[in-house]
């Protein structure tokens, strides 16, 4: 058995393929791998292999012969991708399958769509695997936290490469529906094995997709069928109550649309959902509030280091309303004594995170308060890690760490496990390049506890979650103090 014959075998196993198609599967590998026949690949090893096996066989293979020019990450996606798209099923039979099992139940749709995305090496699960993942146990409950390593980082040379190609608008984003079966470039990822399954949303069309990357469990994407920006209005909620309508096993939340509280794509409208309780969710109203006009509607202040308004309501039109009138509000809300300003010389600074999610009968909104004031002090964001934090997070903080997960940078990986080292040998964490970075905060925490090569890990671990949590804290338009408390409450009687 060769390796096309392996990777049919795996197609037929996973319902990517019929057995009648098997001739044809063949054929179109071929064409990709440029061979005239299978004879002229070499045997494969006996035995069951991993998918990421099979497809790195047959790309040395092509690279052997001078098929791909170069041995880097972002060929070999792109190859192994054409592979794929050979053998993943027409959108047609894709949307097919994925409304027949919606008439049963929304549950049964989703599993099989995740399942599928991975089947299809869309969602790389060897990649998926590599995420270093941990809870770390805090006053708000456990956070999760994730060193993100399954998006490859390009090396220096590819990124060269990419800016030397001549300037493309099609597909005008990474979210744009015209990705569906794109061969990829340089600067642009494959999508040949990449299936999209129409929605409606509040009448309009829009399609859902899972994140190759996923961050959480079925980490899925809303997007709109129109390149447009984000922008968080009264249509965004009830597009929002209405995706957690028809797939009420799964959350949706929007990013902000303004920069450094938004996401890193705003030009293209979309949502983030799943099937995941974050931290967030199990965060419990620690405040009940009554907002004239809409006293039909629970309302709460929540315990969370975020400044976050909960409303509940078995009416999605009353919890729209509600949230049109708090997002108008703070839109336009200033309180110097807070350091809250609505805008500056004209730039606007006040928006929302929402998150929508529906228990039983219940519909529930969170409102995450966000503002993208700058200083001098603070460049960044004054509502943004500081700078003292920049060690572990720089980046900025948007709907996936609202909720209460932290999606850490991959350097992380080796420069933690070079700080553990340095605390159990006690060398000098300043000496070195990968430490000198953390050794203030590592020497802050180190006298705490009675690290040993055994606990040395989790230790580490637990003070990064704790950075996270701080990080969160900045965010917080209003802090977590007495002051702080009174600032939120005006808002509210604001209202």
């Amino acid at each position: 058995m060769n390796y096309i014959d392996k990777l049919i075998a795996y197609a037929e196993e996973t319902g990517l393929i019929q057995p009648c198609e098997r001739f044809w599967a063949a054929n179109a590998l071929l064409e990709v791998l440029q061979l005239p026949s299978c004879s002229a690949l070499p045997e494969a090893p006996e035995g069951e292999q991993p998918l990421a096996a099979i497809l790195g066989a047959l790309t040395d293979n092509a690279l052997s012969r001078g098929v791909i020019s170069d041995n880097s990450i972002t060929n070999r996606d792109l190859f192994d991708a054409a592979l794929m798209g050979r053998i993943s099923p027409r959108p047609a039979q894709v949307v097919e399958r994925f409304s027949a099992l919606y008439a049963e139940s929304p549950e049964s749709a989703t599993d099989w769509y995740y399942k599928f995305s991975q089947d299809t090496n869309y969602i790389r699960r060897d990649r998926m695997a590599r995420d270093i993942r941990w809870t770390t146990d805090t006053e708000y409950g456990a956070l999760d936290i994730t060193i993100n390593l399954s998006k490859p980082e390009k090396d220096p040379k590819e990124i060269a490469r990419a800016r030397e190609l001549p300037a493309s608008d099609y597909p005008r984003c990474l979210l744009c529906a015209e990705n569906e079966g794109y061969a990829g470039r340089l600067n642009h990822p494959a999508r040949q094995n990449h299936r999209i399954v129409p929605i409606t949303l509040s009448g309009g069309e829009w399609f859902l997709q899972y994140s190759p990357y996923v961050y959480y469990n079925e980490h899925c994407i809303c997007l709109n069928r129109e390149h447009i920006p984000m922008i968080i209005d009264r249509p965004c909620f009830e597009k929002m109550l209405d995706f957690v309508r028809q797939f009420p096993h799964y959350f949706v939340g929007s990013n902000a649309d303004l920069p450094i509280v938004g996401g890193s794509i705003l030009a293209h409208e979309h949502f983030q959902g799943g099937c995941y309780v974050f931290a967030m969710e199990r965060a419990q109203i620690e405040q009940s509030i009554t907002i004239p006009g809409y006293e039909d509607v629970n309302a709460g202040l929540l315990k969370w280091p975020v400044s976050v308004i909960r409303l509940n309501s078995k009416d999605p039109e009353r919890l729209t309303q509600l949230a049109e009138h708090i997002l108008n509000a703070w839109r336009g809300y200033s309180d110097p004594e807070a350091f809250i300003f609505a805008e500056t010389d004209g730039v606007p600074h006040n928006t929302i995170t929402p998150i929508a999610r529906k228990h039983g009968e219940v519909y529930e909104l969170d409102l995450a308060l966000r503002n993208n004031i700058t200083t001098e002090e603070h460049p960044l964001g004054v509502f943004h890690p500081h700078a003292e934090l920049h060690h572990i997070k720089r980046e900025n903080i948007g709907l996936i760490e609202v909720m209460g997960l932290a999606v850490l940078p991959s350097r992380l990986k080796d420069e933690l496990a070079a700080v553990a080292d340095v605390l159990v040998s006690g060398a000098d964490l300043s000496s070195d390049e990968k430490t000198a970075k953390h050794a203030e905060w590592a020497r802050e925490f180190a006298p705490r506890y009675d690290i040993k090569p055994e606990n040395v890990t989790d230790i580490v671990r637990r003070e990064t979650g704790l950075v996270f949590r701080t990080v969160l804290e900045c965010a917080g338009v209003y802090k977590r103090n007495p002051a702080g408390r009174a600032a939120f409450l005006r808002f509210i009687d604001s209202l």
